[in-house]
């Protein structure tokens, strides 16, 4: 199976990326979490995405928040997918982070999740991964069956608190 990589701006991006951690883990997808800076460490982030694919990864994640380039970055440098999570930050609320993610040029996409979106992030890598991979699919299948049982649950729940009939 191929591995996810997970870049993230800064460490304190930490703390969003917990979720596409966890989710990549219950899916059972071999993944590699760095500290990479379009600005801080250039270098090292281009080293490590132009060889991305020869380590065997398939999919891109990159987090980052004010200026986020990283996303960009890394799309000018690969022909792997990427996915660019905006994180949430500085005085705009993560808006900045959005538009630099999701305004790429022509030739270069980046395929953008939710302002802190790690979980569906990790899920989209997933479901990309997952074209090449059955066992994965069924995994993902299962994932989705169990995200409905959990509604159905809380549905259930609701209805008794309120003395409602549930259905």
């Amino acid at each position: 199976m191929k591995k996810v990589a997970i870049l993230m701006g800064s460490i304190t991006d930490k703390p969003v990326l917990d979720k596409a951690f966890a989710t990549l883990d219950e899916l059972k997808i071999p993944f590699e979490a760095h500290v990479c800076s379009a600005h801080r460490t250039p270098e090292r982030a281009t080293e490590f995405v132009t060889n991305a694919e020869a380590n065997g990864f398939g999919v891109i994640i990159a987090a980052a928040g004010l200026a986020a380039h990283l996303a960009g970055a890394c799309a000018a440098r690969t022909h792997l997918p990427i996915i660019g999570i905006p994180v949430q930050g500085g005085g705009l609320g993560g808006l900045d982070a959005l538009l630099a993610t999701v305004q790429m040029p022509p030739g270069f996409p980046v395929a953008t999740v939710a302002v802190n979106g790690a979980e569906n992030a990790a899920l989209l890598a997933s479901q990309i991964l997952a074209l090449e991979d059955a066992g994965l699919r069924e995994r993902l299948i299962a994932y989705r069956k169990n995200l409905s049982a959990k509604a159905d649950a809380a549905d259930r729940e609701l209805c008794q608190a309120l003395g409602k009939a549930h259905g």
